[in-house]
């Protein structure tokens, strides 16, 4: 909720000119609202009435925009959603027979049904994934509430409810398999891309890995602090990134950027603030989490290809965001460019501020919770 109203605020100043702009502000509050409903009770009845909701929802506002590329985009979004609305549908008609709505008062011994609930809840997976990139062709507003805390983490949260079903029916190793494999992956693309948003996204698609990777090891309280990490440094991103893209006259190629820093300093210093936090730089909200991950997969039992897979994925994040910050700071190819007169807003300026104190006092706050949960939990 909050940073659902933070980004409702910054879309104040982003997109006050659309024609349409009354028809984007309900379909973000009914897009909220879905993801409410699934988080409210794990039923699978309001699962799946919340679930269409996203898909329909989100799709509509890809298509925001109304050209070709967006189109495609919305397709591609909703086809995809459609594979875990297939899923959900098929456990519902299974746990039927049971005459009960809850999946925990459903058969353990039934692989078929965890199947279809373990299907429908790993669309943000490769190779289920390629909508997440496309995703970027909503407003800047709208990606920063789908990559933060929304429309990819729902399966994630979902995955933290039913996790204890999961684990030790060997639905824990395919998990870990197909998340080593997504965060290798995307971290691989991510260091040849050039397109601001979808590195952007792709480091997302990385972070809904080790949230996986996590869960596959059964440590659930720590895959959902690093959720809420995740959500505070990835809605600052989107945010300052929408703001370069206006600044470069809706131009989101890297190469074509250059001392943006000279232009606006202070969502400069913003921006690289939540990329050092991507990174895991010490004492910011995402090196409690990602060590501690870290420190989890090094103490699980599992063999050294993996192993080096893992290390090797995590090397990646440190290379793509360190080009991304040589092409904002050092680059000197911005003739091609045409920059705008383009002056910081108080207001978006007010957003940035609180994430930014988020993002630097969440960090202990959560940690703090986390061991208390830990001792006593566990």
């Amino acid at each position: 909720m909050l940073i659902s109203s933070i980004i409702i605020l910054y879309r104040i100043i982003y997109i006050k000119e659309e024609i349409y702009i009354d028809r984007f502000i309900k379909l973000l509050i009914l897009f909220i609202l879905s993801i409410v409903i699934i988080i409210i009770r794990p039923n699978l009845i309001r699962i799946l009435f919340g679930w269409d909701g996203l898909g329909l929802i989100s799709y509509c506002l890809v298509i925001f925009y109304q050209n070709y590329r967006s189109y495609n985009s919305g397709i591609i979004t909703v086809l995809c959603n459609r594979i875990g609305d297939i899923g959900l549908l098929i456990a519902i008609s299974l746990i039927y027979i049971y005459g009960r709505w809850n999946v925990y008062f459903m058969s353990k011994s039934n692989k078929f049904f965890l199947m279809m609930i373990f299907l429908a809840l790993i669309t943000a997976q490769i190779p289920f994934s390629v909508w997440l990139p496309l995703a970027i062709a909503a407003p800047t507003p709208v990606s920063a509430l789908v990559h933060s805390s929304t429309l990819v983490t729902a399966g994630v949260y979902l995955l933290i409810r039913f996790n204890k079903i999961f684990i030790n029916r060997m639905f824990d190793k395919i998990l870990l398999y197909v998340s080593i494999f997504t965060i290798f992956m995307s971290g691989v693309i991510a260091n040849f891309e050039n397109d601001l948003k979808k590195i952007i996204a792709l480091s997302t698609l990385r972070q809904l890995g080790f949230m996986m990777i996590i869960l596959s090891l059964g440590l659930n309280y720590l895959s959902f602090y690093h959720l809420l990490t995740h959500a505070i440094f990835k809605s600052l991103l989107f945010i300052c990134a929408g703001i370069m893209i206006h600044l470069m006259n809706n131009n989101q190629d890297i190469r074509f950027c250059g001392n943006i820093n000279e232009y606006i300093p202070f969502t400069i210093l913003s921006f690289y603030i939540s990329v050092i936090s991507l990174r895991g730089f010490p004492f910011i909200a995402g090196f409690y989490s990602k060590d501690l991950i870290i420190e989890s997969i090094y103490l699980i039992n599992i063999n050294i290809f993996l192993l080096l897979m893992v290390v090797l994925s995590i090397s990646l994040t440190i290379s793509y965001s360190c080009r991304l910050f040589y092409y904002i700071y050092f680059n000197e190819n911005i003739r091609i460019c045409r920059f705008y007169n383009y002056k910081e807003r108080k207001l978006i300026n007010f957003s940035i501020i609180i994430l930014i104190i988020l993002r630097l006092v969440s960090g202990n706050i959560f940690n703090f919770i986390y061991f208390i949960l830990f001792l006593y939990l566990y």
